[in-house]
């Protein structure tokens, strides 16, 4: 990232009219957290972490955390939901803040925060798309889960008919909030970790388009998985289905409102 983006503090990136911060669920994710607030408070930019109902003495210690840094608003769920059900949360204590996008970043040091300003710039210059990380792999992700994304990426690009969505999984992503709650209070969408790929699909049948964004990611040693191998790719496999089931309808609906409403259309563009 060149040396003159990694100095943009909040007030630079923020014009009228446009507000962002980074949104965090997290769920006994904690030893990455300290330096991933402190990055991102050094540069002004505001958080707000969710605590997706942890056990006591996991919430204490968050809660330890995010007191140490001003910009930080914790928001506690009192049980735990899922990533879904927290960062749906998250979204709306962001409305109520009054930002006007939120950048999502797991919690547990996988994304290179880093690209949070990156992805800011974006959003800023592109205000109705959501800007989308396309994770740059180390060797440390598991075979397991490299090919259970791919079978993902295969189901997406059917149930969007199309190639925009190149990574639907990657949790770091920034979403244009206005958007993103008319979806949430008016679709399924799934509470656990069916969420990103779920969201991510109707917010393209709504006509958002995806701008992506090359970002690092790594699997930190001694990183606990909240994936439950067995319940979540049964979720994962109904919201496929649910998806493709809706496609067809769904895809024309996209186009018509791609051709009829100018903020859908192609960023530099007049027409579809």
């Amino acid at each position: 990232m060149p040396a003159a983006i990694e100095k943009i503090a909040n007030s630079e990136i923020s014009d009228a009219g446009f507000a962002f911060g980074v949104l965090i669920p997290t769920y006994q994710h904690t030893r990455a957290l300290p330096d991933i607030l402190r990055y991102l408070t050094d540069r002004a930019i505001p958080v707000i972490v969710v605590d997706d109902g942890n056990p006591p003495e996991i919430a204490a210690r968050i809660q330890e955390i995010c007191q140490g840094f001003r910009a930080v608003h914790l928001e506690v769920c009192a049980v735990n939901g899922g990533k879904g059900s927290a960062v749906k949360h998250g979204l709306r204590a962001a409305a109520g803040l009054g930002w006007t996008h939120a950048i999502q970043l797991d919690a547990d040091g996988q994304h290179d925060v880093k690209a949070v300003v990156s992805i800011a710039e974006l959003a800023r210059n592109n205000p109705d798309c959501v800007i989308c990380a396309i994770p740059i792999y180390d060797d440390s992700i598991p075979k397991a889960r490299r090919i259970g994304r791919e079978i993902t990426h295969f189901w997406v690009r059917l149930e969007t008919m199309s190639n925009e969505i190149r990574d639907s999984m990657c949790g770091l992503r920034a979403y244009p909030l206005g958007e993103t709650l008319a979806v949430v209070s008016r679709e399924f969408i799934g509470n656990r970790m069916d969420f990103d790929t779920e969201i991510l699909v109707h917010l393209s049948w709504r006509g958002l388009r995806i701008i992506e964004l090359p970002v690092r990611v790594t699997y930190p040693e001694e990183n606990i998985s909240n994936f439950r191998m067995i319940a979540d790719n049964v979720r994962i496999s109904l919201m496929h289905t649910r998806l493709f089931l809706q496609s067809p309808v769904r895809v024309p609906i996209r186009l018509i409102r791609r051709l009829a409403i100018a903020r859908y259309r192609r960023p530099g563009t007049s027409a579809m």
